[in-house]
């Protein structure tokens, strides 16, 4: 990308945009901050270490939801294209854990078709935004598997979570879960198919999501 891709979001009230740590460094750093304070305030900031991801050099692109303020309100990155199962952070997650087998397993099947990892996701804890945030995140990963040709795309987090991700037609692994980042919690793996999704996805979320990869493949064609 050469420059970023940006819309209007009126669930959420903010501007959804799409970039890269190289073309946007001021927009990378706030959406970097705040998801480090965001995953502080879960307590789960061991599962985000801010200073090795900082320079970008995993991330193929970003999104940040930026209200009429200029406060970014949530985000998410994506890794890859992933070249086997040992790209993933999700090998880390399920290390010495029984599922782990059918996690390499997954990633390594699908690494043909191409799969990005979406990683470091946050919402605001304002609890009027959050749902819209989280709805508008939950289509990102179309965006970047429409630009790269890609078919598939990959989360973990925890069930709660991926609850609500699995409106834009997510599907949970029938994986064991992984205690990560620590015994309070039970990682989930979730996968998106561009073949599939639009037979589970809520109805709504299928209409934005397919006008929204519209608007960003015709701008895309623009600035190339």
């Amino acid at each position: 990308m050469t420059e970023n891709i940006s819309w209007w979001d009126s669930d959420s009230e903010a501007t959804m945009v799409l970039s890269t740590p190289d073309v946007d460094p001021g927009l990378w750093a706030e959406y970097l901050q705040g998801a480090d304070q965001s995953y502080r305030r879960h307590g789960v900031e061991d599962a985000l270490d801010v200073a090795a991801i900082s320079d970008g050099h995993d991330t193929a692109m970003f999104w940040a939801l930026v209200d009429d303020t200029g406060r970014v309100t949530g985000g998410v990155r994506a890794i890859g294209p992933l070249t086997c199962a040992d790209d993933s952070h999700a090998v880390v997650e399920w290390e010495n854990h029984e599922g782990l087998p059918a996690v390499r397993k997954m990633i390594d099947d699908r690494v043909p078709f191409g799969i990005l990892e979406m990683k470091s996701a946050w919402t605001t804890n304002d609890r009027n935004r959050a749902r819209p945030v989280s709805n508008a995140l939950a289509r990102s990963g179309f965006h970047a598997m429409e630009l790269m040709g890609i078919q598939f795309c990959m989360a973990t987090s925890a069930p709660h979570v991926l609850e609500r991700w699995g409106t834009s037609g997510g599907v949970v692994a029938p994986i064991p879960a992984a205690p990560y980042p620590d015994e309070r919690y039970r990682t989930k793996m979730m996968w998106w198919d561009r073949r599939t999704f639009s037979k589970l996805a809520e109805p709504e979320q299928v209409s934005k999501i397919l006008r929204e990869i519209a608007v960003v493949s015709r701008r895309a064609a623009l600035v190339s």
